[in-house]
């Protein structure tokens, strides 16, 4: 999708996106990534640090992050046909570590909107493997990276209606 404009507007785009667990069987382009992870690029961090990394599996790769999983855990990482893992790269600052920690977050999730915003589907996990020797070796992390989610994209197979979410007044405070 070179020179791809969404065609949906913010407010829209954050409230329609849902967490999809079933996608269609093809991967997505190298340029469709490519263009989900320049957008990544704009999150907001303290000093333009970018400390986000961005690892897409290759078949090779996936064989051995599925054998390390086993077979339960390596079900799981069938469900889409593009998988990402996020990792952020941490320093001797456990200030700047944290603020970095956050803007990756934000970076992944700058991502799935995006996705949505091409009608793509996405998924944001935490799975434990990515935090264990095996998994974390199976990628290539290094110590010097936090796993911080592995993004499930792909083409939806289904639509998922909202659900419901707590109201503001539940989450806000007003201080004087």
């Amino acid at each position: 999708m070179p020179g791809y404009v969404a065609c949906v507007d913010v407010e829209t785009a954050i409230r329609t996106r849902r967490t999809h667990k079933a996608f269609g069987a093809e991967p997505l382009g190298r340029e469709e990534i490519l263009e989900l992870l320049e957008l990544a690029r704009w999150a907001p961090n303290h000093h333009l640090t970018a400390p986000w990394r961005f690892r897409v599996l290759g078949p090779e790769t996936l064989r051995r992050l599925k054998e390390a999983a086993g077979p339960e855990g390596a079900a799981k990482l069938d469900r889409a046909p593009t998988l990402i893992v996020v990792s952020c790269v941490l320093g001797a600052d456990p200030i700047q570590n944290e603020e970095d920690l956050h803007a990756t977050a934000v970076a992944s999730y700058i991502v799935l909107l995006g996705a949505h915003a091409r009608g793509l589907a996405g998924y944001w996990r935490t799975p434990g493997l990515l935090r264990s020797t095996g998994g974390r070796g199976a990628v290539g992390l290094p110590d010097a990276e936090r796993f911080v989610g592995l993004l499930h994209l792909g083409r939806p197979r289904q639509e998922k209606a909202p659900p419901e979410r707590p109201p503001v007044e539940q989450t806000t405070v007003f201080l004087a």
